[in-house]
């Protein structure tokens, strides 16, 4: 008996040989969708009061179906429906958008399921459950024209606002299969469907009277917000637009933009104020509601002006607490921006000439707006450059001086959003067009300085791809339609990338992300013989809530860790590769103890989707840029929050991971470190005071000789090891050093290393006493 087989009778007819599910749960990812979608129903079927085996099963099978793209047999859509009609006399509800589902996966011709559907749709509205609107409509409309009248009378009285009811007219007017496919669009009480269907998007475009819908309800709530900004509609905090046209909303501004209409830029610009900022001094907002609803739709469908336009919005709105929230789900649209290549790199030109500058004249003065790796007003007077806004400017210019700083911040926002868009595009390995490539990005006034800066391959002729730096002034000859494609060290030999590092120091370029100095993971020998997870940064103790907030900044997801029921383990979650990989690093509470909240680190696992769901991939089978972008990542969260690089924990219980951690071998994030210190060092006026000794930048002060750790910054004191406390901070010193990327850590090793190359000089008390105690 197969395997589908046994789950089938366990929660069926069990026998004996099924109690062994009691205690053993075999992994169901052999089963086919088919397999599933024959079970689900049986799943559903199972009563309060069937054997506890009978209710284990059931709970495997149907979180396996939340994680799948199950399909149902004609028959299997049969027995679904009947299994909801069954299920009502316990139940008192049932789960509508489970038949829906099922009806939508089906594998052949609908069955008729009229006698069914009308029996569902006849309870609920008897006991006035209409909490599945979408599913509700869509059930009542198989059940017949009668039943789907009252529905759709009922739900005329529980819907609420103008644009939601628009809504609910539009979808009565639809043919039945298209209010089906619409509930994968509403499902807000189902508990146990699958993922919504991979080309859902795609086919509700195909439906004109929706598409239509879609635009003029964003229409009509762009005219209400012009109404309340001008006062011709009171003002309420948060009550421009009722809860349910804020979902209604939120669907129709998905749509759009998965067709990225070409009217949204400017709709956006014009919107997006409008319901951030109360018409009076308020600190409110005329719709946080529809605000964050936008903010969530642009993680699903991300165009770079909505990114941009919310990053201005969040410089004026007065509510303290949103700019905060906003930054937390803009780390997740900038995720999912890098992943939609076709747009992402799409910037609009704001006037500014082809040397990147834009220039307005104001009262005699001249206000100019330069572009580098970000925007910068200045102010000239005669061609000569002035400090700070003159005087005259300021009081007869007051809202051109405020328009042209509102553009320095959008300007700088639209250069975020596009080296964000560019590294999380490395696995996506995106192919550009030469041409397109070259006129609308290298040549672009603000996007420019940005690409110059980074190393592209170009491929010159078929199978020969050339590197190159356009900050160089070096530019190959190439068809238009030759790809180009961001050069990723991973694909390159030691003694390439060694002359790539060299040059940027050697010229002072400064690259907007790692990408000549990047690490570089490739599989090891413990991942080949674990064979389906990395151990590779496991054992470590985290400051949890420092590697949480990198998990938002960083585009994963994570459920909280606390003391209370299942908030002990968690796997933060990312997708990579246009969603075709997926990476899981698993991490538990280990200690808590008020705001000490400290975390064990361990897997990290990768799942590739199929047919619409993930199946977990052995690591050989991950792409190597897949695999070492993702590890990179996990070495950050580990690098940065490790409780190893924190001083104050040298003497605390975790002593032992703290000493194992000083002796540890380097990772690739610390190798990258040494080899910048190598080039950077030179140059400075402490070179002759400063080596590095294996793990260690070994700094002669004149007091004394101190090692700094490569990894966590610590610092210790010869001839003793004793341990030398400095509380971070960035020294001038330190700052004016160039670097060819940013990284904090390598900042603060070389700011300590100018403060105790003239340990002589320093004057705070608490470091002193600490230095002059062993001598």
């Amino acid at each position: 008996m197969n395997l589908a087989a046994r789950l089938l009778r366990a929660m069926t007819d069990p026998t004996p040989e099924d109690e062994e599910f009691r205690t053993w749960y075999p992994g169901l990812s052999e089963l086919s969708d088919q397999d599933l979608g024959d079970l689900l129903p049986a799943a559903y079927a199972v009563g309060a009061k069937a054997p506890f085996v009978s209710t284990s099963v059931r709970f495997r099978v149907e979180d396996e179906g939340k994680n799948r793209q199950p399909r149902y047999t004609p028959e299997a859509c049969e027995r679904m429906f009947e299994a909801l009609v069954g299920g009502l006399a316990q139940r008192e509800w049932a789960d509508l958008d489970l038949g829906a589902g099922a009806l939508l996966r089906c594998t052949g011709p609908w069955p008729d399921v009229a006698r069914p559907a009308r029996t569902l749709v006849e309870y609920l509205l008897g006991r006035k459950r209409d909490e599945q609107r979408f599913a509700l409509l869509a059930i009542s409309g198989l059940a017949g024209e009668d039943v789907m009248h009252v529905t759709a009378e009922r739900l005329r009285q529980k819907v609420t606002g103008p644009i939601a009811l628009d809504e609910l007219d539009v979808i009565l007017r639809l043919a039945p299969a298209e209010r089906v496919l619409l509930t994968e669009l509403g499902r807000s009480r189902s508990y146990n469907s699958p993922p919504p269907l991979p080309e859902l998007w795609d086919r509700v475009a195909g439906i004109a009277a929706y598409a239509e819908f879609a635009r003029r309800a964003l229409e009509t709530a762009a005219d209400r917000v012009r109404a309340v900004q001008r006062g011709e509609i009171p003002y309420r905090a948060d009550r421009t637009f009722a809860s349910d046209e804020v979902e209604t909303l939120g669907r129709a501004v998905r749509l759009v933009l998965r067709n990225d209409e070409p009217w949204l830029p400017g709709f956006f610009d014009q919107l997006l104020p409008g319901i951030s900022v109360a018409p009076t001094e308020a600190k409110t907002l005329p719709s946080q509601a529809l605000l964050y609803e936008l903010v969530r739709a642009a993680q699903e469908f991300p165009t770079p002006e909505l990114v941009t336009a919310v990053r201005t919005v969040r410089g004026s709105v007065r509510h303290a607490g949103v700019p905060k929230q906003l930054d937390k789900m803009l780390k997740k649209v900038e995720a999912a921006l890098a992943e939609r290549t076709d747009v992402a790199l799409r910037l609009p030109d704001l006037g500014f000439g082809p040397d990147g500058v834009l220039r307005r004249e104001l009262g005699g003065y001249t206000a100019v707006v330069t572009v580098t790796d970000k925007a910068e007003l200045t102010f000239e007077k005669d061609g000569k450059a002035l400090k700070g806004v003159p005087a005259p400017v300021r009081r007869d210019h007051k809202d051109a001086v405020k328009e042209l700083r509102d553009l320095v911040k959008r300007v700088s926002a639209q250069l975020v959003t596009l080296a964000r868009a560019l590294e999380g595009g490395f696995t996506v390995d995106a192919a550009h067009p030469f041409g397109r490539w070259r006129d609308t990005l290298l040549r672009h006034p603000i996007a420019g300085p940005t690409v110059r800066t980074l190393i592209w391959r170009i491929e010159v002729a078929p199978g020969d791809r050339r590197a190159v730096l356009p900050a160089t002034g070096e530019l190959p000859d190439a068809a238009d339609d030759a790809a180009v494609r961001l050069w990723h060290p991973i694909g390159s030999g030691p003694d390439e990338i060694r002359a790539w590092r060299d040059l940027l120091v050697d010229r002072g370029i400064r690259q907007p992300f790692k990408q000549a100095f990047r690490e570089i993971y490739l599989r090891t020998p413990a991942e080949e013989e674990t064979g389906t997870y990395s151990n590779r940064f496991a054992a470590h103790l985290v400051h949890y809530r420092r590697m949480f907030a990198l998990f938002r900044a960083r585009g994963w997801t994570s459920s909280l860790l606390g003391p209370w029921d299942g908030g002990g383990a968690d796997e933060a979650v990312r997708t990579l590769a246009a969603g075709e990989w997926r990476v899981r690093f698993s991490h538990v509470l280990a200690d808590w103890q008020g705001d000490q909240e400290i975390a064990g680190t361990n897997r990290v696992m990768f799942d590739r989707r199929e047919e619409g769901a993930w199946r977990e991939a052995p690591l050989d089978a991950v792409p190597p840029l897949v695999l070492s972008e993702a590890m990179r990542d996990v070495d950050l969260f580990v690098g940065v929050t490790s409780i190893a690089a924190d001083p104050m924990w040298e003497d605390g219980e975790a002593h032992e991971y703290w000493v194992r951690e000083w002796y540890a071998d380097l990772g690739e994030s610390t190798k990258t470190r040494v080899d910048a210190l190598e080039r950077v060092l030179p140059r400075t006026k402490i070179a002759d005071r400063c080596s590095i000794d294996g793990r260690h930048l070994i700094v002669r002060g004149r007091l004394r000789t101190y090692k700094i750790h490569l990894g966590s910054a610590n610092i210790v004191m010869e001839p003793d090891d004793t341990f030398l406390c400095i509380v971070p901070e960035r020294r001038k010193a330190g700052a004016k050093v160039f670097l060819p990327f940013e990284d904090e850590r390598l900042s603060l090793i070389l700011s300590k290393a100018f403060l105790l190359a003239a340990d002589d000089e320093i004057d705070d008390e608490s470091i002193l006493a600490q230095i002059k105690r062993g001598d």
